[in-house]
């Protein structure tokens, strides 16, 4: 789809800046000794229920406790991805495994590791096909990830598109764990929510489907405890290729009240957006 004359500057600027930037992890609440992770307590089946009894039993070694901390602990790329592959290998079984995986893909991702990024999520998504948080954050970061010129850049958006479609689909009837108050699983199923509908709104972003996109980010930014501000961009970007300006300098706006590496470009996007609405007054 060929964009607009006008638009086309912000849909390249947006792109640019979008792949640049790392996707938050979903907070998991924290339950009891006695308790296994958020997500394989939403799983289904019996193959999943088995995975989730497995991992519930590895939780408390304290090994595995130390390894994790050290992992999640880590600042620098190359020792992080060294720690992940590490513990994956060691305790496959660790109720962490799961966290492991999102916090790895990320760490490839940040490297711009991209052949590491893919081989990682690959492994992660056939390890835990039914959880919710992986699905919903693999996909939005892979929305992220994204680049036209590489030679699986259609597949691997398919791929994203699947995964937090599926997350969606999984959170529609989520159970209540009984280590989790009501208040956290209202958050939590808020969290993952907001980060699947914002990888999709990306992914159709991407995809030219401009009005898609307004939808599905919309329910991203209402769902988000923490707006995201990437949501924000990508929002006033579709609006803009809608030529709604007057929303899009709305969405440029709510991005320029969140300080962060956006800020600057967004405040530029919303001045630009409201010029052109009183140009078409």
């Amino acid at each position: 789809m060929k964009l607009p004359k006008v638009n086309s500057g912000i849909w390249i600027a947006i792109g640019v800046m979008v792949v640049s930037l790392s996707l938050p992890i979903i907070a998991r609440a924290q339950g009891t000794t006695n308790a296994g992770p958020v997500n394989n307590t939403l799983t289904q089946g019996d193959a999943n229920q088995a995975v989730r009894q497995i991992q519930e039993q590895s939780l408390g070694d304290p090994k595995a406790e130390q390894a994790y901390e050290k992992f999640h602990g880590a600042k620098d790329l190359d020792q992080k991805i060294k720690l992940g592959r590490e513990f994956i290998n060691r305790y496959a079984i660790s109720y962490h495994a799961d966290e492991v995986y999102e916090e790895l893909a990320q760490a490839y991702y940040a490297k711009h590791d991209m052949p590491g990024f893919y081989a990682c999520v690959d492994e992660g998504m056939a390890r835990f096909p039914e959880d919710p948080t992986l699905l919903a954050v693999t996909g939005a970061t892979m929305a992220r990830a994204y680049n036209r010129a590489e030679p699986d850049a259609a597949k691997n958006l398919e791929k994203a598109e699947n995964y937090v479609k599926h997350a969606i689909e999984l959170m529609k009837n989520p159970k209540l764990p009984a280590y989790m108050s009501d208040d956290q699983f209202t958050l939590y199923k808020k969290q993952v929510l907001a980060t699947a509908h914002s990888g999709l709104g990306l992914i159709y972003f991407r995809q030219a489907r401009f009005d898609d996109s307004v939808k599905e980010l919309q329910e991203a930014t209402q769902n988000a405890a923490t707006p995201d501000p990437t949501d924000y961009l990508v929002l006033g970007g579709s609006y803009q290729n809608l030529n709604k300006f007057k929303e899009a300098a709305e969405a440029f706006n709510q991005c320029a009240q969140i300080a962060g590496p956006l800020q600057a470009g967004c405040k530029s996007y919303a001045d630009q957006s409201l010029k052109q609405a009183a140009q078409t007054r």
